[in-house]
């Protein structure tokens, strides 16, 4: 195993979805998790969370299949539940136990199946 050079080396840096349309991504994600949004130019955005950057682009096509799962972290998973629900977002897998804590699936508009946990 390659050794690390510096803190940020070999981690996850950047999520980058393609998506049928730019501002239903943003409307989606800006409502389910507040995410703040920078635009440059018509096919690509840039997201962030607070803590992580990803991107939507149109310019590639739309995999929603396979691929790593995302999973975000929330202290009120109920809460945030509804709020996917009010954006638009489909509930794939309910909130269920897992050792640790718990977790739901949602499915946003474009087929793109994320997850979110919870200590709690």
């Amino acid at each position: 195993m390659a050794e690390n050079t510096t803190e940020n080396d070999c981690r996850i840096d950047y999520i980058e979805f393609n998506v049928t349309d730019i501002g239903a991504a943003k409307a989606f994600y800006g409502a389910a998790f507040g995410w703040r949004f920078t635009d440059y130019g018509e096919n690509y955005c840039e997201f962030g969370d607070g803590r992580l950057k990803g991107g939507f682009t149109n310019l590639g096509p739309v995999r929603a299949a396979g691929g790593p799962l995302v999973i975000l972290y929330a202290d009120k998973l109920e809460d945030v539940l509804a709020s996917v629900e009010k954006a638009g977002g489909t509930i794939a897998k309910p909130i269920t136990p897992f050792p640790g804590g718990r977790r739901f699936h949602f499915v946003d508009k474009d087929g793109y199946e994320l997850a979110v946990w919870s200590k709690s």
